[in-house]
């Protein structure tokens, strides 16, 4: 079995004979939706429903040979796809995301068209996603990866209002164009609600917190033991355990995010791909690197994490975030190292606490580092 380590593109996975755990049925309902926005911890499988999405709407039907999108979609259509991916840039860098948005711009003018009437950014995007309406007689395509990146890169610097002013006009574009465009997704760690940047455009339909799109990224236990049942048992006698012991040990490790009152239970894709490919446990996700904005968090606070577990909350305590990094609270749940453990359906409170033993370790030599930097 060939495992997709880093691998974010749904056409490597798919022509590579990588395994790959079919998430098409949900992605084919995502694509019934019009404009979304998900939020998910790093390394959670963004990228790859993006890409999922893409290979979608721009008809590549032979990718979904074998998969649930097969019985589910018949017509195919192509799309204009307009794919924006912000994880690479270096916002903290004064000019990167007016260089990065004109890149974008650019290539997709030479494609569509460019008219000296529009000089400004938006206008410009504007006008491309008319013409490509209008030239392919199918609406666009809207897909952005990581569009929170600009904002947490320069986190309470003076760039933090520079670049949201300029993604403020931007998306913006969204409700000009609305009736040219077919689908749009934005993918990032943190919620939007209170980030100026969407006042231009009607809200996103938010549906991080949505049960039926609880396991649109991530595993769940059903497709854990279905697709990874051989490997499981593999490592079960690499390391003397029975198979329920084993599958005990991957609970406890990579196991316990939930997204939802539903409370179903997701594993780490990024951790539990890792430990099948090198048969051995391992704090994989931790290890992959630390936001730099948690880093800054937890050097400006003092996080009591005992008493942030302690009390119930409603959702807009751990959802919303702030632009003044004043709720520890709402990053620590959307980057991960807390998650949803109880939900009081009277009162509409949950409780929250660390995901697994994988990601309490992480965050005990997180806080020792910041410490450390502090002291």
């Amino acid at each position: 079995m060939r495992y997709p380590i880093s691998i974010q593109t749904f056409a490597t996975i798919r022509n590579g004979n990588y395994v790959y755990v079919d998430k098409t049925d949900l992605v084919y309902r995502l694509a019934q939706e019009h404009v979304c926005f998900l939020s998910r911890p790093r390394r959670f499988g963004k990228s790859l429903l993006i890409s999922t999405l893409d290979a979608y709407f721009s008809g590549r039907r032979e990718l979904f040979r074998g998969l649930k999108m097969e019985a589910l979609e018949d017509k195919w259509d192509v799309y204009p796809v307009f794919r924006i991916d912000f994880a690479k840039g270096r916002f903290d860098l004064a000019g990167e995301l007016e260089k990065v948005l004109e890149e974008y711009v650019s290539s997709w003018e030479t494609i569509y068209g460019k008219s000296d009437i529009y000089t400004t950014l938006s206008s410009r995007f504007q006008y491309v996603l008319e013409q490509a309406a209008a030239r392919t007689g199918h609406q666009a395509v809207i897909l952005i990866d990581e569009y929170d990146k600009p904002l947490l890169d320069v986190l309470e610097e003076d760039l933090e209002n520079v670049n949201r002013s300029i993604l403020k006009d931007f998306y913006g574009t969204f409700k000009a164009v609305d009736a040219s465009l077919r689908f749009v997704l934005l993918t990032g760690v943190t919620k939007f609600s209170q980030i100026t940047v969407f006042s231009g455009f009607n809200q996103p339909n938010d549906i991080s917190m949505d049960s039926r799109y609880d396991a649109i990224c991530g595993i769940t236990e059903d497709e854990l033991y279905s697709v990874f049942g051989e490997v499981i048992s593999e490592m079960a006698n690499k390391f003397d355990y029975t198979v329920d012991e084993m599958k005990s040990l991957l609970k406890k490790q990579y196991d316990g995010y939930h997204f939802s009152e539903a409370l179903l239970d997701i594993y780490n894709p990024f951790s539990i791909i890792n430990a099948f490919d090198k048969l051995k446990l391992d704090n994989y996700w931790y290890k992959s690197g630390t936001p730099t904005y948690l880093v800054k968090l937890l050097e400006w606070h003092h996080v009591n994490m005992q008493k942030l577990t302690s009390r119930p909350y409603e959702s807009q305590y751990f959802v919303d975030y702030r632009a003044d990094a004043e709720n520890p609270l709402a990053m620590l749940y959307q980057s991960g190292y807390l998650t949803i453990k109880g939900y009081d359906k009277h009162y509409g409170e949950y409780t929250l606490d660390y995901p697994n033993v994988e990601v309490r370790k992480g965050f005990v030599a997180l806080m020792a580092e910041a410490n450390k930097c502090c002291s």
